[in-house]
């Protein structure tokens, strides 16, 4: 599916203003969206909407779930609305910190109230609502494994499923049917706060669509190994009769590096094959009701991934395998149609990977971060992206612009202004919007603390370590008209 040149936004949800400790489906997104469509924003990029747990320092790339939405997104007052809060029960609210996600203190918070809500619900009979709540758990086939597993997780004290017991670990029928009867409640639970997420989700896509604003999702290649996903699919990933990991997943060893274990499980893809994708087409039906463009994250895995011995420690100990290829979105394709991917393909050079690309008109990815500005033609310079690419200004992973530039060696400073023509009227993060809005990338894309010049201190993730990601957030003021104003100007005079 060929992309409209256009323009957009990166800011997770968690980062968005709200007056629960954390930017949620609410008014924030609202006004969010409302501030997009006055800059003729055309796109949303998000981060993956799923759970976020503490012990996996609230990654949402590390989610035991790749279908379920994040409880703690629920818009608090949007239950009230429901009938299912009253005003009173969200005070007193903790004095949360307006810049920053304070998980711990949210979900302190939250997770009460969710369940007060669920029990109005429940002793209501549900109401006007019990068809529309039914007609979603019949609809998501995930759901039921999910609610379980995370039912199970909360009651067990072992680490992460892999160490339960036999007959759970190897999910034996007898033994599934016996949890399901003692935690019917819990799974209930876990059912109505899914549903809940995926009504106020909706109705923000309704509110994005009046705005003429697409969302961008997002798709992490592998899933944590503590996931309902693997748990409860363990055909689709290299296991053994115990349901363990018999290879995870990493990056073989670099000159100057030693390589990386990442530790996710990686799939069996001959087995995927054998049963047309099945687990694959599930996860990108469900994350194309809840997006309208994906980013493919590590868009080489389904050429070729690094697989690890699961009890090795050294990632030098791995193999190259191949990946599905073609053949996996050929599969998409026929079930699916001509879905509209975004192909994470940063730091790679690998011809079967852009030939996969270039067949079926995946457009990678260019951030002017990784340049060298003083070498002539460099493909991640702003000028020289080709139209078949989505240019950044930054990512989630990477530094804020302004804390990028600040980072630079002078020499590197001065062939950069030199290369984009600065004159020192502008502040150096509007010298790379423009640029990447100038280019021929068919989406220019820029971060929300590269629009507000923020430094590092704004920096949304720093991989390879766990405190501190994730919590940035925006205030509410910041999203002023003057800002909106020089994106409208910048998507006319380059038309997007």
């Amino acid at each position: 599916m060929r992309l409209d040149r256009s323009g957009g936004v990166f800011c997770h949800v968690t980062s968005l203003p709200g007056r629960h400790g954390i930017g949620d489906l609410g008014d924030g997104a609202r006004e969010f969206l409302s501030f997009l469509g006055d800059a003729d924003v055309g796109h949303w990029q998000i981060c993956p909407l799923g759970p976020t747990i503490g012990a996996a320092g609230e990654s949402p790339y590390q989610s035991p779930s790749a279908f379920a939405g994040n409880p703690l997104l629920i818009d608090l007052d949007g239950l009230v609305d429901d009938g299912w809060l009253d005003e009173s029960d969200l005070t007193p609210a903790p004095d949360f910190p307006s810049d920053r996600v304070d998980y711990e203190a949210v979900r302190g918070y939250k997770e009460p109230l969710l369940r007060t809500a669920f029990e109005r619900f429940d002793e209501a009979g549900a109401g006007d609502a019990a068809p529309d709540f039914d007609a979603f758990c019949e609809r998501e086939s995930w759901l039921d494994d999910y609610a379980l597993f995370r039912a199970l997780s909360a009651e067990r004290d072992e680490a992460t499923w892999v160490d339960w017991p036999d007959p759970l670990r190897t999910r034996e029928p007898d033994a599934l049917a016996d949890a399901r009867e003692r935690h019917a409640d819990e799974i209930r639970f876990r059912e109505f706060v899914q549903w809940v997420f995926d009504r106020q989700w909706r109705e923000l896509r309704s509110v994005a669509d009046d705005e003429g604003v697409s969302i961008v999702g997002d798709v992490p290649i592998y899933v944590a190994l503590d996931s309902a996903d693997v748990w409860a699919n363990p055909e689709a990933f290299r296991l053994d009769e115990g349901n363990r990991p018999t290879a995870v997943a990493g990056v073989p060893p670099n000159p100057g590096d030693d390589g990386q274990r990442w530790g996710n499980p990686v799939y069996d893809w001959d087995r995927l094959a054998e049963r047309d994708y099945d687990w694959w087409i599930d996860r990108f039906r469900r994350l194309f009701d809840l997006a309208d463009v994906a980013r493919l994250d590590h868009f080489l895995g389904f050429v070729k991934y690094w697989a690890i011995p699961a009890d090795a420690d050294d990632p030098a100990a791995g193999e190259w395998c191949d990946g599905p290829g073609r053949e996996l979105f050929e599969t998409v394709e026929r079930e699916l149609g001509q879905a509209p991917f975004i192909a994470e393909d940063l730091g790679f050079e690998e011809p079967a990977m852009n030939e996969l690309m270039a067949e079926f008109g995946f457009p990678g990815m260019r951030v002017p971060q990784y340049a060298d500005w003083c070498a002539e033609g460099d493909q991640y310079q702003p000028m020289h992206y080709p139209e078949g690419v989505v240019g950044y200004t930054a990512t989630h992973d990477t530094n804020t612009w302004v804390g990028y530039f600040e980072s630079l060696p002078e020499r590197q400073r001065d062939c950069f202004r030199f290369n984009v023509g600065a004159d020192g009227d502008r502040a150096p993060e509007w010298e790379i919007i423009d640029e990447v809005w100038a280019s021929e990338a068919v989406l220019a894309m820029t971060t929300l603390p590269d629009l507000l010049g923020r430094g590092s201190e704004a920096r949304f993730n720093e991989p390879g370590t766990l405190d501190g990601n994730w919590e940035w957030r925006v205030r509410r003021e910041a999203l002023d008209d003057d800002i909106a104003d020089r994106l409208f100007e910048l998507a006319g005079r380059h038309v997007r």
